[in-house]
């Protein structure tokens, strides 16, 4: 799976570079210098071009933003509690904060957390609170709504991790997944593509 991801983002950077240069391929027939029409919308394809994506577009195109919509459980839960709610909303992981505390976050509880700290060492998961098993606050890596989508991608490749939390000065907003992350960039691809193409036949 991760070097899968890394060859699709050396891909994109191929096609991005590919399309590029053939969106600025002047015709035999034209004067070398591009006209000023040209010229302009040259720039603004590139403004919205390529690896644009914020991760406060992925927030806003799942619905879990500041609103509290994100999953998250306390330190003080059990990990039964937590997996079985993980599992009722088909995710991998949930944010951890302290009783009373939603806007501060205190780790993250995650399928392999419980897989390896728990069914790996025979341990209950009725008897064991989350506080004991989740990856704490201070060891999270984490991305803010203005981080770039095919950055966190990075980050979570290099890192080998499958969630990161979002975080800005007002506290947590949200959590985003590998999956969230590949899909929003998929999605960046075809539509600069769509915008490439609209601009070679003259759509721009």
């Amino acid at each position: 799976m991760q070097g899968g991801i890394r060859a699709f983002v050396s891909h994109g950077s191929i096609v991005k570079n590919a399309v590029l240069q053939h969106a600025r391929l002047i015709s035999p027939l034209k004067p070398i210098m591009m006209s000023r029409h040209e010229s302009t919308a040259a720039a603004r394809i590139e403004e919205q071009g390529f690896e644009s994506t914020k991760i406060s577009d992925v927030l806003k195109a799942k619905g879990k933003g500041a609103d509290g919509s994100w999953l998250w459980c306390t330190i003080d839960d059990s990990v039964y509690d937590a997996v079985k709610s993980m599992t009722q909303h088909n995710v991998g992981a949930l944010v951890v904060v302290k009783p009373g505390e939603k806007s501060s976050i205190a780790g993250i509880i995650t399928e392999r957390d419980y897989l390896r700290k728990i069914i790996v060492q025979g341990r209950s998961s009725k008897s064991t609170k989350v506080g004991d098993i989740m990856t704490e606050e201070n060891k999270l890596i984490t991305v803010t709504p203005d981080t770039k989508v095919l950055k966190a991608m990075q980050l979570m490749t290099d890192n080998r991790i499958r969630h990161i939390p979002v975080i800005d000065e007002k506290g947590m907003q949200g959590m985003v997944s590998i999956g969230d992350v590949v899909r929003a960039v998929v999605s960046e691809h075809r539509e600069e593509l769509n915008r490439l193409n609209a601009f070679i036949q003259g759509g721009y």
